[in-house]
């Protein structure tokens, strides 16, 4: 199950909570809560429910759990008003959630087809369009000097094709760059590009499919 909210995707493959490129901490038992809550969404699940899924057969107190929920929107910050307690009943996740576990940007193989580098962290380019900027609420956010609420833009096309992404600056304040040029109008992605936002510096990758050997290498003999 991969689910995106707002600013953050959830893997439950990964056992990872994204915002943007940064890896946010749950414990583990935070981070089973909050998979419950988005698998049951936007249903109210009973506090009795919860703990028996969370404990099973072992008894806790209820301030357990409410532990657990504060954990969770201390990590999500604003985000957290996302999560609903229903008073002498239990909680339900009331935000606007999207299911990215069929997303366009995957390969039959599985493998993903695009993403972006940053900081030395993967962002897989999940959505047919991916809004980058420094507001918490884009597809893609990036929190760095220069670079707008909402900066640029980047069009995923649908898989069977060889078209490739497009992108597109949405009147930024200080533009974005392609391969160190101003970008004028929307523009085709190439794998290897580096994109300049502000002070922060993006390389683009494209994952293609092909059945050519892997290339030996040659050492020197001891």
């Amino acid at each position: 199950m991969r689910v995106g909210f707002g600013p953050f995707i959830i893997d439950a493959g990964t056992r990872q909570l994204l915002r943007g490129a940064e890896v946010l901490h749950l414990s583990p038992k935070a981070f089973q809560l909050l998979m419950l809550l988005l698998e049951s969404r936007p249903l109210v699940v009973d506090r009795s429910v919860l703990r028996q899924h969370l404990w099973p057969d072992t008894h806790v107190v209820d301030a357990a759990l409410g532990n657990l929920i504060a954990e969770i929107r201390s990590v999500l910050g604003e985000g957290g008003v996302a999560l609903r307690t229903v008073h002498g009943v239990g909680y339900a996740f009331a935000g606007e959630a999207r299911d990215l576990s069929t997303s366009t940007n995957i390969d039959p193989s599985g493998t993903p087809r695009f993403w972006l580098v940053w900081n030395q962290r993967a962002i897989v380019l999940e959505a047919t369009d991916s809004v980058i900027g420094r507001d918490p609420g884009c597809t893609i956010w990036i929190d760095a000097p220069g670079v707008s609420r909402r900066h640029a833009r980047i069009r995923t096309p649908p898989p069977g094709g060889d078209d490739l992404p497009q992108l597109e600056d949405l009147e930024s304040t200080n533009g974005t760059y392609l391969r160190g040029r101003a970008l004028k109008r929307p523009a085709a992605l190439e794998d290897g590009d580096t994109i300049t936002l502000g002070e922060a510096t993006l390389t683009f990758r494209a994952w293609r499919h092909t059945d050519a050997p892997t290339k030996r290498v040659k050492r020197p003999r001891p």
